[in-house]
């Protein structure tokens, strides 16, 4: 597993396609992410979730704007 700013990722690994993903638990969205590499996989559920929370504050933001 891993952590980032709160939210906890369940990674496995693919060994057909030589990769590793994960996918961020105990949220209703779905975020999933992959990396050829540990540093890669870590890079990218960091990427994935400043992602998340930029789209989360641009929703929040036009809801507001339309309230």
């Amino acid at each position: 597993m891993m952590k980032y700013k709160g939210y906890t990722a369940q990674i496995e690994i693919d060994e057909e396609a030589d990769i590793l993903f994960g996918k961020v638990v105990d949220i209703r969205d779905t975020i999933t992410f992959q990396g050829d590499t540990v540093e890669e996989l870590r890079q990218a559920f960091y990427d994935s979730v400043d992602d998340y929370l930029d789209w989360c504050q641009e929703l929040e933001t036009e809801m507001a704007a339309k309230s």
